[in-house]
């Protein structure tokens, strides 16, 4: 039966996932104000973010749900894993898959999957800490889920990125919801003590769900790890370790300490 019920969490997952993925692509938001590129890394990167939730979604209580903004152009948006760098990704957590590519493709922003060459800053500090605090991938997930609000990426006609917070009122109310759906499906499986946004839009979207599910969740936050964040420079993983402390979040000893 324990296994039974474990297995049941990621399938749970994985269909919220699926309903995820065909309502932000009914959006249609492409060509609204300077949107003219929407990538859905749930759609054509879709076998290693199932993957992903079939390996580290089983099991229903999690102490931790860390909660990021949407994907990066480097790390999800060439893995389908929330801060997917596709080094970390292959050789920490073991999740290859196939992808595909967007149809309609900015030049610079090329979708290449897991050939891709390019590090993702942001999920190598993210998971280089977890695997410093946790050791093993599998000792991590065990005890924290990640998960990325807003699976779109959406880039401009000169590949600039475009934030769910800078979009028009009513295309945003309409992201929110469904994006609201999601983390409330996550936030229900897992019932965990903290859920903790990765800056300061997702800590606002996490802690406007828990209210709304009317939850005892802690709803906190770390800096983001952005290497476009000057604060991130100078150490992240001391200065979110810092946060995750004041908040009451016990982190396990390990032998080496945290990396930048």
């Amino acid at each position: 039966m324990k296994n039974e019920s474990s297995q049941a969490s990621a399938q749970r997952l994985i269909s919220a996932a699926e309903t995820l993925r065909n309502s932000a692509a009914r959006l249609q938001l492409s060509g609204i104000g300077p949107i003219a590129y929407v990538y859905n890394p749930l759609d054509y990167a879709w076998e290693p973010h199932r993957r992903y939730l079939e390996r580290f979604g089983r099991g229903n209580a999690r102490r931790a749900v860390f909660v990021g903004m949407n994907p990066g152009p480097w790390g999800m948006g060439q893995t389908g894993v929330p801060f997917g760098d596709p080094v970390m990704v292959r050789e920490w957590m073991g999740i290859t898959g196939q992808v595909t590519a967007p149809a309609h493709q900015h030049p610079k922003r090329p979708v290449l999957g897991f050939a891709s060459r390019r590090r993702e800053p942001s999920g190598t500090r993210i998971y280089s800490w977890a695997r410093a605090r946790w050791g093993t991938a599998d000792a991590f997930f065990g005890d924290c889920f990640v998960a990325n609000y807003c699976p779109l990426l959406l880039f401009d006609e000169a590949g600039n990125n475009i934030t769910p917070a800078e979009l028009r009122s009513a295309e945003r109310s309409a992201l929110l919801m469904v994006c609201d759906a999601h983390l409330a499906v996550i936030l229900t499986i897992f019932l965990p003590a903290f859920v903790i946004g990765v800056g300061n839009f997702a800590h606002d979207r996490s802690r406007a769900v828990v209210k709304q599910l009317n939850l005892s969740t802690c709803a906190g936050k770390i800096l983001h790890p952005s290497p476009t964040n000057p604060q991130a420079q100078e150490g992240w993983s001391r200065i979110a370790e810092r946060q995750l402390q004041e908040l009451g979040f016990v982190m396990p000893d390990t032998a080496r300490p945290p990396g930048r």
